[in-house]
């Protein structure tokens, strides 16, 4: 069955395209959801209508996100974590996404704790970057710093 998509689908393709699925993917998942219409040339046209508002729907959430990564790169050393150490300053357990995303949110950033990246477990005591993606094309560079929890 061929559908339109109404809404990017990492696995089939973006908004507007005309991809071929089987019936029954199409018939359980996808329209009832609201992911795809069938292929018909007047849904073509009801798409071009939602694809222009959701063009300016997507400008607007870019230019927020813009926004806040400024802002986010702006506060250096905002995203403190003290953590106890042992032996050779290694941490107990690691520093978690939720546990930088509860920061963030103490100085006035809500960011949901998916949409931060850690490139490795943070286990010693120290600085690092991690990336915060803001929307699809605008991703912010946080550092975060660990260090010693006193008694």
């Amino acid at each position: 069955m061929k559908v339109i998509l109404r809404q990017n689908i990492d696995s089939l393709g973006k908004m507007g395209e005309v991809v071929s699925v089987k019936d029954g993917y199409a018939r359980n998942y996808l329209l009832p959801r609201g992911a795809a219409y069938v292929a018909t040339k007047g849904n073509e046209r009801v798409l071009e209508q939602e694809r222009k508002s959701l063009q300016v729907k997507i400008n607007r959430e870019r230019k927020s996100a813009e926004d806040i990564a400024t802002e986010l790169e702006k506060h250096e050393n905002a995203v403190t974590i003290a953590m106890p150490v042992g032996e050779e300053d290694k941490l107990f357990g690691t520093v978690t996404k939720e546990m930088i995303a509860e920061k963030l949110s103490a100085i006035g950033f809500s960011i949901d704790k998916r949409k931060i990246e850690i490139d490795e477990p943070i286990k010693v005591l120290g600085i690092y970057t991690v990336t915060a993606k803001l929307h699809t094309d605008v991703s912010a560079k946080i550092k975060v710093w660990v260090v010693r929890q006193e008694s």
